[in-house]
């Protein structure tokens, strides 16, 4: 985890927080914590994940022109049944 320190923070808005915090009955650091997170969560929330990014790049894609290769056998399978 990391830490962040914020320095020439009014008193005024300190206090509120430390009364906002005493409310939820939460440090004023956890209190901290949960409004950030409630502000950048939802930013994050936006972005695609990799499988919706790889999945966009690929949909104008004419999957039905695409010629599928005939299989062969690569080898001849071994017989087990001679001694």
């Amino acid at each position: 985890m990391s830490s962040l320190t914020v320095r020439n923070l009014d008193e005024s808005v300190k206090n509120s927080l430390r009364v906002r915090a005493a409310r939820h009955g939460l440090s004023m650091e956890e209190e901290v914590r949960q409004i950030l997170q409630k502000i950048v969560a939802p930013e994050q929330a936006g972005q695609l994940s990799f499988a919706e990014r790889v999945n966009s790049r690929f949909t104008k894609l004419q999957v039905e022109s695409l010629p599928i290769p005939a299989r062969h056998a690569v080898r001849t399978p071994p017989a087990f049944d001679a001694p």
